[in-house]
């Protein structure tokens, strides 16, 4: 469900083991591409994707004769109301993973638990980890977490997912596989900024370590393990997007600092940067819980209130000391 840029990766990753894909979008001129020159020339224009793989903006045709599994790939942002409507294609046996990493708003809600209250389906999980799509499209070495409470939903994503290039581990901490898929995305949009300011890896090294000290305060009063940060869906995504300009979130910082209003940015972007929105949404219930976020609170002011680069930067740079560690 979803055929953005992972999501048609992750189609074309499953098609290796998989005989029928059914690749559901909303676009019917990217639906046409696909089936008849095997490209998804919105996004990965250079891809030349399975021959299993059949588009279509139909929920009948995507759902037709039944299916085994779903791979959820849409915005965090469309995910309650397109699950309302899909629900009723559903008959509740299918294993749905997602891979957006992103939350609701005001409800603060995970992709799955929104899953959970709008589909029949039981037996939900998440994908998660550094996965930039261009890289994973050119068949580059990489590797991910599949995370759910239900070993099946674990052993489906294994199943599906496992090629020579795509490597697959596994986790029952889906709390904190979520967030620290979405946290991260925060730390790209400074990373970004750091580096278009051009600053060097003493400054990178710092957004990193500091940010990612700030995330396990978050993830663990949120019900995470602490450990799930210290691997691929937590540090491991962490040091990928915050070093690669082909991550969405850190080419918004990159293009806030050199003076791009946010709106401009958001307008050219070519994909959905969830950083944005998980920004505002996890500054405000960090400041009302008291949860110590700084490089959180920069970044906030950096893409909500508009600030300056350089203020910003004063503002993190004058804080009273602080103990190093979590």
């Amino acid at each position: 469900m979803g055929g953005g840029s992972w999501g048609t990766v992750l189609a074309n990753v499953a098609a290796k083991n998989c005989p029928d894909i059914r690749l559901w979008l909303r676009d019917e001129e990217q639906v046409k591409s696909i089936n008849a020159a095997r490209v998804n020339i919105k996004y990965l224009p250079e891809l030349v994707l399975s021959d299993r793989i059949h588009a279509t903006t139909s929920l009948e045709k995507a759902f037709d004769q039944g299916i085994h599994a779903v791979i959820w790939a849409l915005p965090s942002g469309a995910c309650r109301i397109e699950s309302k409507k899909m629900a009723g294609f559903f008959k509740g046996e299918e294993i749905v993973l997602h891979a957006t990493k992103g939350i609701e708003e005001v409800s603060m809600k995970r992709v799955s638990q929104m899953l959970a209250e709008e589909l029949p389906c039981p037996r939900i999980g998440v994908i998660s980890g550094p996965n930039l799509a261009h890289e994973v499209s050119r068949g580059e070495p990489a590797a991910t977490v599949v995370a759910s409470s239900f070993q099946e939903v674990i052993d489906a994503g294994i199943a599906l997912f496992t090629t020579d290039r795509f490597r697959i581990y596994s986790s029952n901490d889906m709390v904190g596989v979520e967030w620290a898929g979405a946290l991260k995305n925060i730390l790209a949009i400074a990373s970004g900024t750091v580096d278009a300011l051009k600053l060097g890896w003493n400054t990178r090294s710092m957004v990193i370590t500091r940010g990612l000290a700030e995330i396990v305060r978050f993830g663990t009063a949120m019900g995470a393990k602490l450990e799930t940060f210290l691997g691929l869906a937590g540090m491991g995504d962490l040091l990928a997007t915050c070093s690669s300009p082909l991550s969405r979130n850190y080419r918004v910082g990159q293009q806030l600092a050199a003076g791009k209003k946010l709106s401009e940015v958001l307008h050219t972007l070519g994909g959905v940067a969830e950083g944005v929105r998980t920004t505002q949404i996890v500054w405000n219930h960090a400041k009302q819980r008291g949860i110590y976020m700084p490089i959180t609170e920069g970044v906030y002011r950096l893409t909500v209130e508009g600030r300056p680069p350089a203020e910003v930067l004063d503002f993190l740079m004058s804080r009273p000391s602080q103990p190093d560690g979590i």
